[in-house]
């Protein structure tokens, strides 16, 4: 029984489309390394709508915030090859972190939400070399570097902190960082059981910390957290495959806290992070894929944060989340190609000045992968 239509479903119905984390945008690259052939290249892209907004919590007099998430695409890309019966390499290129994030209300001072006017927009990019050793028919280890560049571009408006360039309350704050790159690694090891098409990889993604200066000159550093991600899959019956991922992040590491920024929420001007994580999140996945003829096969997915019930940043707005996936692969033995939609239930999350409520995302993502 042919195996390649397994990993093409899995891959574009859950990291083409992910929308999980901090600011999360795709899962781990190493998967690239067991995709079936010498030669394997393939190209995905995404689009994702979210629609997040809230009201004033109690005693706040402002007006609610319409949708504060604005739509974004991402696009990868990878290329893997059998050195021999051992020995594989891979290069990916991705969009691992991002966020885009508008208040459009008018500011707090003209009779719209408390941070109205406000926005941020986060990219990044990474290129991922990878290698992976078959020690024998079942067991492999492999790991790599990855060179991962960050930016970003922040406004803050309210009547809770002080401009950068008038350091008064409504006044904006704003901050430009040019991309910065470091160089973190990933490591791994997986079991397999082929005639079942049973695998199981953990695999660890180190942290990168980014160095940056605010308006003043001086440095502040951004980290993006280190991770754990487990995959298994198994054939359950013929033609059927049960898979799924469970993965670890430390985002409570992550915060963005130039020197220069403050609140005065308590009267005094203090130094406090414009975006932070305020817990380590948890992130599952389980799906069911199916072949129904030689060419074509699809897949069902689920995937689940928890609501931690933290207080939430201004510029978030969730907190935890259901999400609901179908996939679809048509697939010859030279090129296939892969559409997935997902839709996300946002959990309801809380700010110190907004309650947020009712939030969704839908992504879309396609791949196509060529095998020569």
């Amino acid at each position: 029984m042919k195996k390649t239509w397994l990993a093409a479903t899995v891959i574009a119905a859950t990291a083409s489309t992910a929308f999980g984390g901090e600011i999360e945008r795709r899962g781990d690259p190493s998967m690239i390394l067991f995709e079936k052939g010498k030669n394997y290249l393939e190209f995905s892209a995404a689009t994702v709508d979210p629609s997040v907004s809230g009201v004033a919590r109690p005693g706040v007099p402002t007006a609610p915030t319409g949708n504060i998430q604005n739509r974004y695409q991402s696009f990868a890309g990878g290329y893997k090859h059998e050195l021999n019966d051992k020995i594989s390499l891979a290069f990916v290129i991705d969009e691992p972190v991002g966020a885009s994030v508008n208040y459009r209300t008018p500011p707090a001072a003209l009779g719209g939400a408390f941070f109205g006017g406000s926005n941020a927009d986060v990219s990044s990019v990474a290129f991922t070399a990878l290698a992976k050793y078959k020690a024998t028919e079942r067991f492999s280890i492999y790991g790599g570097l990855r060179y991962v560049g960050l930016s970003g571009n922040i406004t803050v408006i309210s009547p809770a902190t002080l401009g950068s360039a008038v350091p008064a309350p409504n006044s904006p704050y704003t901050l430009n960082v040019s991309k910065d790159f470091q160089v973190g690694y990933l490591l791994g090891a997986a079991y397999e059981i082929p005639d079942i098409a049973l695998r199981v990889a953990l695999t660890y993604e180190s942290k990168t910390e980014h160095d940056f200066k605010d308006n003043t000159g001086a440095g502040f550093k951004v980290e993006l957290p280190q991770a754990f991600t487990l995959h298994a899959q198994s054939g359950i019956a013929k033609d059927t495959l049960l898979f799924g991922s469970v993965k670890w992040r430390e985002w409570s590491k992550f915060a963005v806290q130039p020197g220069d920024f403050f609140s005065v929420a308590t009267g005094v001007p203090v130094n406090v992070p414009i975006a932070s994580g305020p817990s380590d999140i948890w992130t599952y996945e389980l799906g069911i894929g199916r072949r129904f003829t030689e060419n074509w096969s699809g897949a069902l997915i689920l995937g689940y944060e928890k609501d931690e019930g933290d207080v939430v940043g201004n510029l978030s707005g969730k907190d935890g989340y259901f999400s609901y996936g179908l996939a679809a692969t048509y697939e010859t033995e030279a090129w296939e190609i892969t559409a997935g939609v997902k839709y996300f239930e946002i959990g309801d999350a809380n700010s110190n000045v907004t309650a947020f409520s009712n939030s969704d995302a839908i992504a879309i993502g396609t791949k196509v992968a060529f095998r020569f």
